[in-house]
Protein backbone atom coordinates (compact mmCIF):
# COMPACT_ATOMS: atom_id res chain seq x y z
CA UNK A 1 0.00 0.00 0.00
CA UNK A 2 1.21 3.57 -0.91
CA UNK A 3 2.07 6.34 1.41
CA UNK A 4 -0.59 8.23 -0.05
CA UNK A 5 -3.03 5.69 0.41
CA UNK A 6 -2.01 4.78 3.89
CA UNK A 7 -2.27 8.73 4.92
CA UNK A 8 -6.20 8.72 3.85
CA UNK A 9 -6.54 5.46 5.73
CA UNK A 10 -5.26 6.85 8.84
CA UNK A 11 -6.99 10.28 8.67
CA UNK A 12 -10.61 8.28 7.91
CA UNK A 13 -10.03 6.17 11.23
CA UNK A 14 -9.00 9.38 13.02
CA UNK A 15 -11.89 11.55 11.93
CA UNK A 16 -13.98 8.16 13.39
CA UNK A 17 -12.28 7.85 16.35
CA UNK A 18 -13.13 11.33 17.18
CA UNK A 19 -16.78 11.04 15.85
CA UNK A 20 -18.13 7.78 17.65
CA UNK A 21 -17.56 9.65 20.94
CA UNK A 22 -19.09 12.94 20.08
CA UNK A 23 -22.18 11.01 19.21
CA UNK A 24 -21.77 8.54 22.05
CA UNK A 25 -22.02 11.81 24.57
CA UNK A 26 -25.28 13.37 22.64
CA UNK A 27 -26.75 10.46 23.40
CA UNK A 28 -25.61 10.30 26.98
CA UNK A 29 -26.59 14.17 27.01
CA UNK A 30 -29.78 13.24 25.94
CA UNK A 31 -32.41 14.21 29.16
CA UNK A 32 -35.05 10.84 29.02
CA UNK A 33 -36.97 13.47 31.16
CA UNK A 34 -40.25 14.93 29.88
CA UNK A 35 -43.25 17.26 31.05
CA UNK A 36 -46.61 15.36 30.64
CA UNK A 37 -47.39 18.28 28.20
CA UNK A 38 -45.70 15.63 25.05
CA UNK A 39 -48.20 12.98 26.27
CA UNK A 40 -51.00 14.89 25.30
CA UNK A 41 -53.24 14.67 22.74
CA UNK A 42 -52.26 17.79 19.66
CA UNK A 43 -55.69 19.18 20.57
CA UNK A 44 -54.71 19.65 24.13
CA UNK A 45 -51.44 20.88 23.30
CA UNK A 46 -53.15 23.35 20.74
CA UNK A 47 -55.66 24.21 23.50
CA UNK A 48 -52.73 25.11 26.16
CA UNK A 49 -50.50 26.87 23.78
CA UNK A 50 -53.33 29.40 22.75
CA UNK A 51 -53.44 32.14 24.92
CA UNK A 52 -56.98 32.27 23.56
CA UNK A 53 -58.33 29.09 24.00
CA UNK A 54 -56.22 28.09 27.41
CA UNK A 55 -59.11 28.00 29.94
CA UNK A 56 -57.04 29.01 32.63
CA UNK A 57 -56.72 32.53 31.05
CA UNK A 58 -59.95 33.12 33.17
CA UNK A 59 -57.85 32.92 36.48
CA UNK A 60 -55.00 34.23 35.01
CA UNK A 61 -56.74 37.76 34.70
CA UNK A 62 -58.52 37.51 38.22
CA UNK A 63 -54.98 37.04 38.94
CA UNK A 64 -53.79 40.11 37.55
CA UNK A 65 -56.76 42.07 38.90
CA UNK A 66 -56.17 40.97 42.45
CA UNK A 67 -52.41 42.00 41.86
CA UNK A 68 -53.23 45.43 41.75
CA UNK A 69 -56.48 45.75 43.37
CA UNK A 70 -56.64 48.21 46.20
CA UNK A 71 -57.33 47.73 49.80
CA UNK A 72 -57.81 49.74 52.72
CA UNK A 73 -57.48 53.40 53.64
CA UNK A 74 -53.78 53.77 52.43
CA UNK A 75 -54.49 52.08 49.33
CA UNK A 76 -52.33 49.07 49.70
CA UNK A 77 -51.82 46.21 46.63
CA UNK A 78 -49.61 43.26 45.56
CA UNK A 79 -48.25 45.91 42.73
CA UNK A 80 -47.99 48.95 45.31
CA UNK A 81 -45.31 46.67 46.88
CA UNK A 82 -43.91 44.52 43.61
CA UNK A 83 -44.48 46.46 40.97
CA UNK A 84 -44.60 45.50 37.50
CA UNK A 85 -44.81 41.36 37.97
CA UNK A 86 -43.57 40.70 34.92
CA UNK A 87 -40.41 42.06 35.72
CA UNK A 88 -40.37 41.49 39.85
CA UNK A 89 -42.35 37.94 39.53
CA UNK A 90 -39.59 36.62 37.06
CA UNK A 91 -38.17 33.71 38.26
CA UNK A 92 -40.51 33.38 41.59
CA UNK A 93 -42.21 30.03 41.20
CA UNK A 94 -39.23 28.53 39.44
CA UNK A 95 -37.61 28.55 43.12
CA UNK A 96 -40.71 26.99 45.29
CA UNK A 97 -41.28 25.63 47.51
CA UNK A 98 -38.71 27.15 50.13
CA UNK A 99 -37.46 27.40 52.85
CA UNK A 100 -38.59 30.96 54.58
CA UNK A 101 -37.19 31.84 58.31
CA UNK A 102 -36.41 28.23 58.47
CA UNK A 103 -39.96 26.97 57.06
CA UNK A 104 -40.54 25.37 53.94
CA UNK A 105 -43.45 27.51 52.09
CA UNK A 106 -45.08 27.19 49.11
CA UNK A 107 -45.72 29.52 46.59
CA UNK A 108 -49.26 29.49 47.62
CA UNK A 109 -48.91 29.59 51.18
CA UNK A 110 -46.28 32.68 50.53
CA UNK A 111 -48.87 35.03 48.67
CA UNK A 112 -51.49 33.82 51.34
CA UNK A 113 -49.02 35.55 54.15
CA UNK A 114 -47.76 38.72 52.19
CA UNK A 115 -51.95 39.29 51.83
CA UNK A 116 -52.57 38.62 55.96
CA UNK A 117 -49.49 40.45 56.81
CA UNK A 118 -49.05 43.42 54.15
CA UNK A 119 -52.55 44.30 53.43
CA UNK A 120 -54.28 43.39 56.26
CA UNK A 121 -56.62 41.04 54.73
CA UNK A 122 -58.20 38.07 55.66
CA UNK A 123 -56.50 34.68 55.35
CA UNK A 124 -57.93 32.89 52.55
CA UNK A 125 -58.85 29.11 51.48
CA UNK A 126 -56.26 26.82 50.26
CA UNK A 127 -58.00 26.06 46.49
CA UNK A 128 -59.98 28.90 46.83
CA UNK A 129 -60.89 31.60 43.60
CA UNK A 130 -58.67 34.08 45.05
CA UNK A 131 -55.78 31.99 45.89
CA UNK A 132 -55.92 29.89 42.71
CA UNK A 133 -56.00 33.36 40.55
CA UNK A 134 -52.92 34.94 42.04
CA UNK A 135 -51.06 32.02 42.23
CA UNK A 136 -51.50 31.05 38.73
CA UNK A 137 -50.78 34.80 37.73
CA UNK A 138 -47.65 35.13 39.58
CA UNK A 139 -46.63 31.65 38.19
CA UNK A 140 -47.40 32.80 34.92
CA UNK A 141 -44.40 35.20 34.82
CA UNK A 142 -41.82 32.27 34.87
CA UNK A 143 -43.30 30.63 31.97
CA UNK A 144 -40.85 29.51 30.18
CA UNK A 145 -38.06 29.30 32.52
CA UNK A 146 -35.94 26.46 34.20
CA UNK A 147 -36.83 25.25 37.80
CA UNK A 148 -33.81 26.00 39.86
CA UNK A 149 -33.46 24.69 43.24
CA UNK A 150 -31.72 25.27 46.40
CA UNK A 151 -28.79 23.04 47.03
CA UNK A 152 -27.96 24.28 50.89
CA UNK A 153 -28.01 21.36 53.24
CA UNK A 154 -31.07 23.00 54.84
CA UNK A 155 -32.78 22.89 51.93
CA UNK A 156 -31.85 19.29 50.56
CA UNK A 157 -32.70 18.16 53.89
CA UNK A 158 -36.72 18.99 52.84
CA UNK A 159 -35.66 17.66 49.57
CA UNK A 160 -33.77 13.99 50.66
CA UNK A 161 -37.56 14.23 53.68
CA UNK A 162 -39.64 14.28 50.20
CA UNK A 163 -37.73 11.51 48.26
CA UNK A 164 -38.57 9.36 51.09
CA UNK A 165 -42.59 10.02 50.67
CA UNK A 166 -41.93 9.87 47.26
CA UNK A 167 -40.81 5.75 47.68
CA UNK A 168 -43.14 5.31 50.26
CA UNK A 169 -45.98 2.78 49.77
CA UNK A 170 -49.30 3.95 50.56
CA UNK A 171 -52.56 3.14 50.83
CA UNK A 172 -54.67 -0.64 50.78
CA UNK A 173 -53.55 -0.36 47.04
CA UNK A 174 -49.92 -0.53 49.18
CA UNK A 175 -48.56 1.53 45.94
CA UNK A 176 -45.70 4.20 45.77
CA UNK A 177 -45.23 7.64 43.83
CA UNK A 178 -42.42 5.88 42.24
CA UNK A 179 -43.72 2.81 41.43
CA UNK A 180 -46.04 4.84 39.09
CA UNK A 181 -44.00 7.33 38.11
CA UNK A 182 -40.56 6.00 37.69
CA UNK A 183 -41.07 2.06 36.67
CA UNK A 184 -44.06 2.36 35.04
CA UNK A 185 -43.80 6.04 33.28
CA UNK A 186 -45.16 5.71 29.53
CA UNK A 187 -47.54 2.70 30.20
CA UNK A 188 -50.98 2.99 29.86
CA UNK A 189 -53.46 2.81 32.91
CA UNK A 190 -56.89 2.79 32.27
CA UNK A 191 -56.29 4.06 28.47
CA UNK A 192 -54.16 6.91 29.26
CA UNK A 193 -50.43 6.94 29.58
CA UNK A 194 -48.85 7.39 33.20
CA UNK A 195 -46.35 10.35 33.16
CA UNK A 196 -43.15 11.13 34.55
CA UNK A 197 -44.97 13.67 36.88
CA UNK A 198 -42.66 16.44 36.64
CA UNK A 199 -44.75 19.75 38.15
CA UNK A 200 -43.95 21.96 35.51
CA UNK A 201 -46.97 23.62 34.89
CA UNK A 202 -48.91 24.16 38.15
CA UNK A 203 -51.47 25.52 38.90
CA UNK A 204 -52.88 23.47 35.85
CA UNK A 205 -56.06 23.83 34.14
CA UNK A 206 -57.40 19.81 34.08
CA UNK A 207 -60.03 18.98 32.39
CA UNK A 208 -61.15 16.12 34.31
CA UNK A 209 -62.31 19.15 36.79
CA UNK A 210 -62.99 21.68 34.65
CA UNK A 211 -60.97 24.04 36.79
CA UNK A 212 -57.72 25.33 37.68
CA UNK A 213 -55.96 23.86 40.68
CA UNK A 214 -52.61 23.02 42.49
CA UNK A 215 -49.70 20.45 42.73
CA UNK A 216 -51.03 20.03 46.16
CA UNK A 217 -54.92 19.30 44.84
CA UNK A 218 -53.35 16.53 42.40
CA UNK A 219 -51.07 15.18 45.10
CA UNK A 220 -54.22 14.63 47.23
CA UNK A 221 -55.98 13.27 44.38
CA UNK A 222 -52.95 10.48 43.80
CA UNK A 223 -53.82 9.53 47.54
CA UNK A 224 -56.76 8.99 47.51
CA UNK A 225 -56.80 6.93 44.10
CA UNK A 226 -54.36 4.84 46.11
CA UNK A 227 -56.90 4.97 48.99
CA UNK A 228 -54.92 6.60 51.48
CA UNK A 229 -55.25 9.17 53.95
CA UNK A 230 -54.41 12.46 51.79
CA UNK A 231 -51.81 14.88 53.45
CA UNK A 232 -53.55 17.96 54.82
CA UNK A 233 -52.98 21.07 52.50
CA UNK A 234 -50.06 23.24 53.73
CA UNK A 235 -48.77 20.38 55.66
CA UNK A 236 -44.90 20.00 56.35
CA UNK A 237 -45.25 16.26 54.55
CA UNK A 238 -46.99 17.40 51.04
CA UNK A 239 -44.54 20.42 51.04
CA UNK A 240 -41.40 18.26 51.66
CA UNK A 241 -43.08 15.89 48.22
CA UNK A 242 -43.78 19.02 46.45
CA UNK A 243 -39.83 19.79 46.96
CA UNK A 244 -38.56 16.66 45.62
CA UNK A 245 -40.76 16.77 42.94
CA UNK A 246 -39.22 20.40 41.97
CA UNK A 247 -36.07 18.96 42.67
CA UNK A 248 -36.76 15.68 40.27
CA UNK A 249 -37.48 18.12 37.56
CA UNK A 250 -34.90 20.70 37.79
CA UNK A 251 -33.49 22.44 34.75
CA UNK A 252 -37.05 21.64 33.08
CA UNK A 253 -39.17 24.96 31.69
CA UNK A 254 -42.24 26.00 33.52
CA UNK A 255 -45.14 25.55 31.29
CA UNK A 256 -47.93 27.48 33.77
CA UNK A 257 -50.67 27.65 33.06
CA UNK A 258 -50.79 24.26 31.92
CA UNK A 259 -53.46 22.18 31.04
CA UNK A 260 -54.10 18.46 31.13
CA UNK A 261 -56.78 15.83 30.23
Amino acid sequence: MSLAIRSQWYLCLLGLALLIPRAACAQQAKDPRQSSYELMSAENKAMQDNPDSNPAAFWLLDGQALWSEQHGSQQKSCAACHGDASKTMRGVAASFPKLRQGRLTSLEEQINQCRTRRLDLPSVAHESKTSLALTTYVAAQSKGLAIQVDHAPAAMKQVEAGRALFNQRMGQLNLSCAQCHDQRAGLKLGGSAIPQAHPTGYPIYRLEWQSVGSLERRLRNCMIGVRAEPFPFDSTEIKQLEAFLMWRARGLLIETPGVRP
